[in-house]
């Protein structure tokens, strides 16, 4: 019976439908509460808090985290547990309580160090460095976002490269380092490209034009908006009213 309620829940899921697809996780949930093993209750429970979460239900979802990271304590699996303390984290950033998010990325960066697993330290790298440009502690985050890199690159994650080399490029321009800045953007546009992702190149574009018009580089900034033109037109749209306004208001300014 939990199989096929799990089974109902992914495809509501799929289609987008979280009513039904909480509905179907909180069914197996109880099904596995009865005749499931410590193993298959977890999953169900950590699927229903991912659910709970995009439905924004916060106390919800982090009870059954909390549930979830209780038998994985009991199951002593590291991983596991790592990957639920990620969650929790997560959890917190998305209700906009980032201080109660550290205290769990920190235990799961504990875990995953001796396991390797490069592909989720990219991530819980990333984040924490986020957390260190919001307190303003420029330097920590700045070490933060190259671990990040350096965890991307182990295991080729295209996506976690371009995220965090946009990332770290706010954090420099928001500490004053344009140079850094500029540098960062550009390489996040060539991984966007990469992944064939023109909305993702699109917002670095725009940094970049921001950036290039603060140093009055009205020739660089042009380039960045035709580039936004050039993409809007590839996706089958027209250019928006504000890239219009912007690049004629750019070309009269150098011509």
């Amino acid at each position: 019976m939990a199989e096929n309620d799990k089974h109902r829940a992914r495809i509501f899921l799929h289609r987008g439908d979280l009513v039904q697809a909480r509905a179907a996780w909180e069914a197996a949930v109880k099904d596995d509460r009865r005749t499931g093993t410590p193993r298959e209750l977890s999953n169900s429970l950590g699927n229903l808090g991912n659910t709970l979460a995009l439905t924004g239900a916060f106390e919800e979802a982090d009870a059954c985290y909390k549930e979830v990271l209780a038998i994985q304590r009991d199951e002593r699996d590291p991983h596991a547990i790592a990957h639920t303390l990620v969650n929790l984290g997560n959890l917190y950033i998305g209700a906009d309580k980032p201080e109660k998010a550290r205290p769990y990325y920190l235990e799961a960066l504990d875990l995953l160090k001796p396991l390797n697993d490069h592909r989720a330290l990219g991530i819980l790298y990333h984040n924490l460095a986020l957390e260190e440009a919001r307190l303003q502690q420029w330097e920590e985050s700045a070490r933060l976002f190259t671990q990040a890199l350096d965890s991307h690159r182990v295991v080729g994650n295209e996506e976690g490269l371009a995220g965090t080399y946009s990332q770290m490029g706010k954090m420099f321009l928001d500490s004053g380092r344009s140079v850094e800045a500029e540098r960062c953007f550009n390489n996040a546009t060539e991984h966007f490209i990469k992944l064939g992702n023109p909305s993702g190149e699109a917002a670095v574009l725009r940094e970049l034009a921001d950036l290039y018009e603060q140093r009055q580089d009205t020739i660089a900034a042009t380039r960045c908006v035709e580039r936004l033109h050039h993409l809007a037109l590839g996706t089958g749209r027209p250019p928006s009213a504000e890239d219009r306004d912007r690049l004629a208001r750019l070309r009269a300014a150098h011509s």
